[in-house]
């Protein structure tokens, strides 16, 4: 098992919104980094532990837990020209584009802040901390997720 950390913007879907879904599951579409479709598509397996994470709002952070229910798929968005995400390089035959499915597991009761987390001592590889890292999807490392994990669901 590996463990992720997925970036939404909660305006556009959030954890509540994850949660409010049919059977709690949702694909993860929209991704349009090489590099964030590259863990999508070869890395990200079923059964992989997501870190929930809130960007580009007033609270960032981690919020919240799901898991990787369906591996990497070709994201429809990316054939139809009314989506925001459409890609007119995209072939139906050769896909540029994937999604994953992820189930809500956990809501935190509090958010895990990014500036506890870049606080936080044990945290040296997430791409959350380093300068220049701006990706919507990242690896954890197994005690890295030990240790944000403890931190989110601490009283």
């Amino acid at each position: 098992m590996q463990y992720w950390l997925f970036k939404s913007e909660p305006d556009a879907f959030s954890i509540d919104d994850l949660a409010a879904m049919p059977n709690q599951t949702e694909h993860w579409d929209g991704i349009r980094n090489y590099q964030a479709r590259n863990y999508l598509r070869d890395e990200v397996k079923l059964g992989d532990q997501v870190f929930f994470y809130h960007s580009s709002c007033k609270d960032v952070g981690i919020v919240g837990v799901a898991e990787v229910v369906k591996e990497s798929y070709p994201d429809d968005s990316q054939f139809n020209p009314e989506s925001n995400y459409f890609d007119p390089k995209a072939n139906p035959d050769n896909p540029r584009w994937m999604m994953v499915d992820i189930k809500f597991k956990q809501k935190f009761d509090n958010i895990l802040s990014l500036k506890n987390i870049k606080a936080m001592p044990e945290i040296t590889e997430i791409g959350l901390v380093k300068k220049g890292h701006r990706l919507s999807i990242m690896p954890v490392t197994k005690q890295e997720w030990q240790f944000l994990y403890k931190a989110a669901t601490k009283k």
